[in-house]
């Protein structure tokens, strides 16, 4: 635990940001989930221990990191914002039955191709959002409309 609070507070630091309690919280937070939460849920999680930090801080917070590139926010449904502390490149599974969102690996959809845009078109990144019923929602109603 000591080590891994060492190596945020290196990260931290070492992309100029100043290390602070509210700081380190959200990010360390981020860092120990896959689940892509959103402000409310990282506000809950970290003053669940020790009531420090206000929704202004979260997000503060979070859009310190976001220009960091330390976290990026995902967008898989309307009006929610969710972050992620994984940036390196991947795409994503929502599940329509609970809602989870889980990460798929980059490589999963290397066939995809940009040449079909019309031209003028100047595309520098995308991501995928697949939408489905996960297998913890398949087998608990195996019939979905």
């Amino acid at each position: 635990m000591k080590q891994q609070a060492s190596e945020i507070v290196q990260i931290l630091k070492q992309r100029g940001l100043r290390v602070t309690p509210q700081r380190f919280a959200v990010y360390a937070n981020l860092r120990s989930r896959t689940d892509h939460p959103t402000v409310e849920s990282l506000l809950i999680d970290i003053n669940a221990e020790a009531p420090t930090a206000s929704q202004a801080t979260v997000y503060s917070a979070l859009q310190a990191l976001r220009d960091a590139r330390l976290v990026r926010e995902v967008l898989l449904e309307e009006g929610v914002v969710r972050y992620d502390a994984n940036v390196a490149a991947h795409h994503h599974f929502r599940c329509r039955c609970c809602g989870t969102i889980e990460d798929i690996p980059w490589e999963s959809f290397q066939d995809m191709s940009m040449g079909s845009l019309r031209s003028g078109l100047k595309p520098e990144n995308y991501e995928v959002t697949v939408s489905g019923v996960c297998d913890r929602c398949s087998a608990t109603s195996p019939i979905q409309a």
